[in-house]
């Protein structure tokens, strides 16, 4: 009746679902899959399509049970422990192990959403239809990173609000808040090496770009497929070859993006290394955690697959990034250094202060905080 849940850490988001979606509750934020659990959610204060609107996943946790390296058991929240409650959110899991949460969620009449997809012919007008679109809860691009000249930063823009049940089809009418069916394709062998090349990327997405400019409409979508697209495509990792795949995602404040954004689209479009799927969101004010992720700006993020000169380019691409005031995403991150997030985390020596003063003179490590020097 209040919306507000208190569950252990290791409860999954798709479980959460599965239960108060049929009672009218969605949790407020949601990254871009549900196979994550909620103390996963907290140590990484995820943000999803709708953080202009709704801010972080932190925002909206009231309170945490941590148990700190010592074995101390400490409940933190804004108001007890709070330094320790900053920490933890967005912390990595540096601090402690989150036990449980206390977190609310949001009252919603259908299961189902609004949809409007609008096409972009440029970088420019991408831009423009997310400041247009600041009333609409939600709104995500898809964009084509391999486009250059006049067409580079071409998308297709999504955005998106909840539906009343009066506004439902009359096919959806009785079942106004089902949950997500389980199961789903499943990707049977790891793709041949070099599948994901520039030619059959750079095919794929004048392809997607052709179909969704000619498809660009008004429709009723599930929550399922709207927030967790590649989740109906089971180890969908596998399309990437046994070599596998690295995700960069960064953000740049809202005065530098539209510069800092075309300088990371003409050197991805540059390197050959294209990636079809390159999301782009707008964000909201920064998260209180003090190594959240979120500015007010924009966030692009990309999958490339690993083969020879990638981690190379992604160097050059912190560059860029540092270059324009921005910084990368620690939860996607496997291969920046200290100086890579240095300038774009500024609190990140009150981190380390508080680190090295709670839970005695014992400490949580992990290989990205050795590798940072956190």
């Amino acid at each position: 009746t209040t919306g507000l849940l208190t569950c252990e850490a290791g409860v999954l988001l798709s479980d959460i679902l599965e239960v108060f979606v049929p009672r009218g509750w969605l949790p407020a934020v949601m990254p871009g899959t549900k196979f994550v659990t909620v103390g996963g959610m907290i140590a990484s204060d995820v943000h999803g399509k709708n953080h202009h609107h709704s801010g972080t996943f932190g925002r909206h946790v009231d309170s945490i049970e941590l148990a700190l390296a010592d074995g101390t058991i400490r409940r933190c929240s804004r108001t007890e422990n709070s330094n320790i409650f900053h920490a933890t959110i967005g912390g990595m899991g540096l601090t402690g192990v989150i036990l449980s949460a206390n977190f609310r969620l949001i009252p919603i009449e259908t299961a189902y959403l609004r949809e409007e997809t609008v096409v972009a012919a440029n970088l420019d007008q991408t831009m423009a239809l997310f400041e247009a679109s600041a009333e609409w809860p939600y709104a995500v691009a898809w964009v084509d990173c391999l486009a250059k000249g006049l067409q580079q930063g071409r998308a297709l823009v999504s955005r998106a609000e909840h539906l009343k049940r009066a506004d439902l089809p009359a096919r959806l009418q009785e079942t106004p808040l089902a949950a997500h069916r389980r199961g789903g394709h499943r990707v049977p062998v790891d793709a041949p090496p070099g599948l994901l090349n520039r030619i059959s990327v750079s095919l794929f997405n004048k392809a997607y770009y052709a179909w969704g400019a000619a498809h660009a409409d008004e429709r009723v979508i599930h929550y399922d497929p709207f927030f967790f697209p590649l989740d109906r495509l089971l180890e969908w990792n596998r399309l990437y070859g046994r070599r596998g795949f690295v995700q960069y995602q960064c953000v740049l404040p809202k005065k530098e993006s539209a510069g800092g954004l075309s300088a990371l689209l003409e050197r991805i479009s540059g390197s050959g290394a294209g990636s079809f799927l390159t999301v782009l969101k707008l964000l909201g004010p920064r998260g209180e955690g003090l190594l959240s992720f979120p500015m007010e700006g924009y966030t692009l993020a990309l999958d490339f697959p690993i083969k020879r000169g990638t981690l190379e380019l992604m160097a050059e691409l912190d560059i860029i990034t540092a270059r324009h005031g921005g910084r990368v995403y620690l939860a996607k991150d496997a291969r920046t250094s200290r100086e890579g997030i240095r300038d774009g985390y500024d609190r990140l020596e009150e981190f380390a202060q508080l680190r090295a003063s709670a839970g005695g003179k014992t400490k949580l490590a992990s290989s990205m905080s050795e590798r940072l020097e956190l």
